[in-house]
């Protein structure tokens, strides 16, 4: 058995402290939910959670044992980071000009594709979330029992399973506010996904690499 009952609990617990405090995450998932409603949120968190796997991967296979031992190399990802955001933030900010019909039919839509991929590139460029995983994953892992990898990718799930849960009802709760505008001049949602993504940048570029 890769993990043991009471390793499972324990980790999920902490997943449940972690996902349920408001964070960047969730608030680019709300934010993305009130812009374009709720299959935009889900795309954003499948993005979100797919880049929670990566970094689970980097870690099993010491890649984010670089960002711990070079400061360079977390320097630049920060930086590039904090610049692909703050274009998000460009681009929202310029589409905030919309006008939303109660159909919502003549708004012009980001593919949930490419949203997913924002998602995913939002999660990879933050060095603190491989920092993040790399110090509370080896606490649940246990050579012993088997693959590390397959552990760690174990863990990736059962946190991406506590996210889909509470992420899946802000994403409703997003979706349901957007709802409520519908028929209205609505340009506010894409300013505050605008102001989301420039605040991200912004806490990125101003947090301190966390200490070794």
């Amino acid at each position: 058995m890769l993990l043991d009952f009471n390793t499972l609990a324990l980790f999920t617990a902490a997943c449940i402290a972690l996902v349920a405090s408001p964070g960047p995450d969730m608030l680019l998932i709300a934010s993305r939910s009130s812009d374009q409603g709720r299959a935009a949120g889900f795309a954003t968190l499948v993005g979100i959670q797919i880049g929670t796997y990566l970094h689970a991967l980097a870690a099993a296979l010491g890649l984010s044992q670089i960002l711990n031992a070079v400061p360079l190399v977390y320097d630049v990802i920060k930086f590039a980071g904090a610049l692909y955001l703050l274009y998000l933030a460009w681009g929202a900010w310029r589409s905030a000009g919309v006008i939303m019909s109660s159909a919502h039919d003549a708004a012009p839509r980001t593919s949930f594709a490419r949203i997913a991929v924002q998602g995913l590139l939002t999660n990879v460029l933050n060095p603190k979330m491989a920092l993040f995983v790399l110090a509370l994953f080896p606490q649940f892992i246990a050579p012993e029992r088997g693959s590390i990898l397959l552990q760690m990718l174990l863990l990736a799930t059962m946190i991406n399973v506590v996210g889909l849960v509470v992420n899946g009802a802000v994403i409703l709760a997003a979706s349901r506010a957007r709802a409520l505008i519908a028929g209205t001049t609505a340009r506010w949602p894409a300013y505050i996904l605008a102001i989301v993504f420039a605040g991200l940048a912004a806490r990125l570029l101003l947090s301190e690499r966390p200490p070794q």
